[in-house]
């Protein structure tokens, strides 16, 4: 398959045909996302606690297979606009295998350790019992979730992002069709609580994978996933592991992030806890729809990077960057006027709405600024250039932050500590372009 449109096609509509498709993904993941919850928490308010506790270990495993998937789908579209075909079908097939391999000790690292994780945060014996019921379930599919996400990371590393987009969207809608179904044993089903939301959620993580594989075989890609001796390149290893790592890293700093912020928050009452844990709920509308775009351009860039081409990746950066800053805008108007409607998603409580309406307003002031961060983040992934995205990351969600949140808080009380994310991102931001404008030096 001829892959030389990624050299030639016009930036903007190169661009928007790689990156719509998985914006449009991205938002329907995300609207997935609540929609489950919304199910959980109808249940019970133990049901939501539980799954509140498994949340960190289930984000963990989704943060290794994005991570390392990232760092695949760099490895590859750097080779392709190498005309390297070999070590790129290398790249793809060394990734499948290692995929397998991290979903099956995941699932077995994960099961092991979630006893004695949920008893750091609760002693309630009946939130333990559905936490670990959920968590039990769930992780079984951390296999179907790697090799998934790998999949979805080869066919975007070639441009077919409807692919990409279709398989994302066909598990999203079984997840949220078999919800209410598996939970509440509707029709043929049997009334099966957290169980339920558990087994729906890994039959959505399964879909895609399958998807993936009937569709790899029918179409011609531009990569062969063959597993030989041969394939087992020390140097590739650490290609794809020096982007997939910090990748990881960075999908899971938000984690710590939240954690800490909790255990500032928690002084204040528990009332600020719930706000950050619906905020975090309603800002993946916007940050996973400029995720879309960022997954769009890591390949343009990689391969433009590759072949040579340096003037079309400075244009790609340029051109995404006022994509994602339109995003972000978008959503800050969005919060700042219906944000009294957006947290009564999710509670009826007088005080959290207000609390909530204030959290919301100030958190969102950083939005756009934000966008700068993103978008060199993700181009510096797609450049290879994984440990500076992740000092970005650091920046944004730990070494500014958490420092912050604490003198705001001091400072001006709890709703102060809301102010520590504008203040991040404003100092993420700077750092990031520094280190942009240094690797554009290069490539002069």
């Amino acid at each position: 398959m001829d892959q030389t449109y990624m050299k030639e096609k016009p930036i903007l509509p190169l661009l928007l045909s790689m990156a719509l498709p998985m914006v449009i993904s991205m938002f329907v993941n995300s609207l997935y996302n609540i929609i489950d919850s919304i199910f959980v928490a109808k249940i019970s308010d133990e049901a939501m606690t539980a799954l509140s506790l498994v949340f960190p270990i289930q984000n963990m495993i989704n943060a290794i297979a994005i991570g390392f998937g990232v760092g695949v789908n760099a490895s590859i579209a750097y080779f392709l606009g190498a005309e390297k075909q070999e070590d790129a079908d290398t790249s793809a097939s060394f990734g499948v295998l290692l995929s397998l391999i991290h979903g099956i000790l995941l699932t077995i690292i994960c099961i092991l350790i979630m006893p004695a994780f949920l008893r750091m945060f609760t002693s309630d014996a009946d939130i333990l019992d559905l936490a670990l019921t959920y968590s039990r379930r769930v992780f079984l599919f951390s296999v179907f979730v790697n090799v998934g996400i790998c999949y979805e990371k080869l066919f975007q590393a070639v441009g077919k992002m409807k692919v990409s987009m279709f398989s994302m969207i066909c598990g999203c809608v079984a997840n949220v069709i078999l919800d209410p179904l598996m939970i509440f044993g509707i029709g043929p089903f049997p009334r099966m609580g957290i169980a339920g939301a558990a087994l729906a959620t890994g039959i959505g993580q399964i879909i895609p994978l399958v998807v993936y594989l009937l569709l790899y075989f029918k179409l011609k890609l531009p990569l062969k996933v063959q597993f030989r001796k041969e394939m087992f390149d020390k140097e590739l290893c650490l290609h794809i592991y020096g982007v997939g790592v910090p990748a990881t890293l960075n999908m899971a700093l938000p984690s710590f992030m939240i954690t800490a912020l909790n255990g500032i928050l928690s002084t204040y009452g528990d009332v600020y806890v719930l706000v950050l844990g619906i905020y975090y709920k309603l800002q993946t509308f916007i940050y996973l729809t400029a995720n879309g775009m960022v997954q769009g351009i890591r390949p343009i860039i990689g391969y433009n990077y590759g072949a040579g081409e340096y003037g079309r990746v400075k244009k790609t950066f340029f051109t995404s960057l006022r994509l994602i800053a339109g995003i972000m805008l978008a959503g800050m108007i969005i919060c700042l006027v219906f944000c009294g409607q957006l947290m009564g998603i999710f509670t009826t409580g007088a005080e959290t709405i207000a609390a909530g309406k204030t959290a919301i307003r100030i958190i969102s002031m950083g939005f756009v600024v934000s966008s700068v961060s993103v978008t060199v983040s993700g181009t510096l992934e797609g450049l290879g250039k994984g440990s500076m995205s992740l000092a970005i990351s650091l920046l944004r969600y730990l070494v500014a932050i958490i420092p912050a949140a604490y003198v705001f808080g001091k400072l001006l009380g709890a709703d102060g500590i809301w102010n520590c994310f504008w203040f991040a991102e404003t100092a993420a931001a700077v750092v990031a372009w520094i280190l942009y404008k240094k690797e554009e030096q290069k490539m002069k």
